[in-house]
């Protein structure tokens, strides 16, 4: 059966009693139909004093261009959990509409493990994501429209960007203002998918209405002829922004297959955002369950750094745990072995690409000093030399290997790794950040490139090195840095697999965001509107005669 069909054909609970079993009231629901809720904002309050649970972060090595099944993994590790016992919950990032009619698909797991109702989940859900969009063009439109009665606050240059949740390379660059109606004036202008708006970098970091209020009117929009900028609240955007996102600040709960309750909420991209779900619905699950599965975006170089680097000192966690997801196809690919064949037993490409798997690691373990565990999420054409090479060479470098088969067989397939980490999070471990925030802009992005990337030096653009230079001169170099690059490789070239040879990264641009409290910093040639594949998903999603939604994966 497809995942639409095995999601289909199980028999879910209703969300009040996933709810009752964490200790919720109906009360406190806000019911979107009967499998899914937001939870309303006292749920916090009335147990703040709960004494958390532990925190397992799953990450995982640079993935192929069809991921390695980090969400199905988080998903496995949760049912795996509550199989042999324990009180865990998960804390996941909404899909974007981007990627399921892209080229990845679906992000709510596969197989036996999935959240649900996947179709709803992977489509509008609550309509976070809408209300993300409408803020962020709202604010446009006030800025527009602000220039066009008579530009009393001298916005010079716009920096703020229109946003849409949908891959659309057409809309990268455009001319918008051309009615020739009076006052309005033409200029060129720039959309981002939403997941890459500042609003949902603000979401996810907000820790109250209040924080959001107060960091969507710090949002710099534009700067007047001498570089003063110019923010949201000068707009006096903040409250109707805020009076958008009223509803998608409050935590998603839904269920996977197995009725393990799933807080789903916020989703930036890890290559070209901050890759976290929101700190509220991180806080929340862990005075809900004893055991708190998240995940961050992509690979250790990307999603993890992020949720240690930005996330973790924003909120004041720290994960007890760090699971890295890899597969062997995978770990081949990045030994050089072409797509064709890396589904065939090939020791010398496992043995090279063995290194990506290090790298990150190395990254987890000796770079941000946390517990970590491999997870191998199986497939049926690996062979028992290539699983026994990898728990020889894991062997030698005292790292525990789990073989977890949670898309065949549900939580029964992870119980293994659950017992692994109930014992290794209960393991001494101190977080260390990649950088200081009283380092220097260049100084933090080179930390991040040297240690992280394994990169030999950091250039910079002429743009780039202008903009670090009014960043410094507003006063806000004190920022954490968010660098966006391609996920497929630890370089800033998606072609550069193997990472054998010295290599530079480089800054093309760089770009402050007050709002959120961080700086990016734009490497390589990401892009932060993606593009369709040549065959979308979208070809293939359809509805039939029934109204059952058929083509998501």
């Amino acid at each position: 059966m497809t995942d639409i069909e095995i999601a289909r054909n199980t028999r879910l609970n209703k969300i009040t009693t996933v709810a009752k079993k964490l200790g919720i009231n109906s009360s406190e629901l806000e019911l979107y139909g009967s499998y899914k809720a937001k939870i309303s904002d006292g749920v916090y309050d009335r147990l703040k004093n709960k004494k958390n649970g532990k925190l397992v972060l799953v990450t995982a090595i640079s993935p192929t261009p069809l991921g390695e099944g980090k969400t199905t993994m988080s998903i496995a590790i949760a049912d795996g959990l509550r199989k042999i016992g324990k009180n865990s919950i998960l804390a996941l990032r909404e899909p974007s509409l981007g990627p399921v009619f892209g080229i990845k698909g679906g992000a709510t797991g596969g197989g036996r493990v999935q959240v649900a109702p996947m179709e709803d989940i992977n489509l509008h859900f609550t309509g976070d994501i809408h209300a993300i969009t409408a803020a962020n063009n709202l604010l446009s439109a006030m800025i527009d429209n602000h220039i066009c009665f008579g530009n009393s606050l001298g916005i010079d240059r716009v920096v703020w960007k229109r946003c849409v949740d949908l891959n659309d390379r057409q809309l990268r660059v455009v001319t918008t203002g051309l009615s020739k109606d009076k006052g309005v004036v033409p200029r060129d202008d720039v959309f981002d998918i939403t997941v890459a708006s500042e609003v949902m970098a603000i979401l996810c970091l907000a820790k109250d209405m209040p924080d959001l209020k107060k960091r969507l009117g710090n949002i710099t929009i534009g700067y007047t002829k001498d570089d003063k900028p110019i923010y949201a609240r000068d707009l006096k955007a903040e409250g109707s922004m805020a009076v958008l996102l009223k509803d998608a600040l409050k935590p998603n709960l839904v269920q996977t297959l197995e009725h393990t309750p799933a807080i789903i909420h916020g989703g930036p991209f890890a290559n070209i955002a901050h890759g976290c779900n929101s700190v509220v619905a991180t806080k929340l699950a862990l005075k809900l369950g004893d055991y708190v599965i998240t995940e961050a975006g992509f690979g250790a170089d990307l999603g993890a750094e992020k949720f240690l680097d930005i996330k973790c000192r924003c909120a004041g966690l720290k994960p007890d745990a760090v699971v890295i997801v890899a597969t062997i196809k995978a770990l081949k690919y990045h030994g050089g072995i072409p797509k064709d064949e890396i589904l065939n037993e090939n020791m010398a490409g496992l043995e090279k690409g063995i290194d990506n798997l290090y790298k990150h690691i190395s990254n987890i373990r000796d770079k941000f000093g946390l517990n970590v565990i491999v997870a191998i999420n199986k497939y049926a054409s690996d062979t028992k030399k290539e699983i026994k090479f990898l728990e020889e060479k894991l062997n030698e470098i005292g790292v525990e290997l789990s073989l977890v088969t949670g898309y065949t067989d549900g939580g029964n397939g992870a119980k293994d790794i659950a017992k692994k980490l109930v014992k290794l999070v209960t393991k001494p471990s101190k977080l260390t950040y990649t950088y200081e925030l009283d380092d220097s802009i260049k100084n933090k992005i080179k930390k991040v490139a040297t240690k992280i990337y394994y990169a030999k030096d950091v250039e910079y653009s002429e743009k780039a090195l202008e903009e670090i230079k009014k960043i410094e001169k507003l006063g806000f170099s004190d920022y954490p840095v968010c660098i966006a690059k391609t996920q497929y490789s630890l370089s800033d070239d998606p072609k550069n697999l193997l990472c054998d040879e010295d290599y530079n990264i480089t800054v093309r641009d760089v770009q402050l965001k007050t709002g959120a409290g961080f700086i990016v910093a734009l490497a390589g040639k990401i892009m932060t509107m993606p593009g369709l594949p040549k065959v979308p998903a979208a070809e293939k999603i359809d509805i039939d005669k029934d109204g059952n939604i058929v083509g998501i994966f």
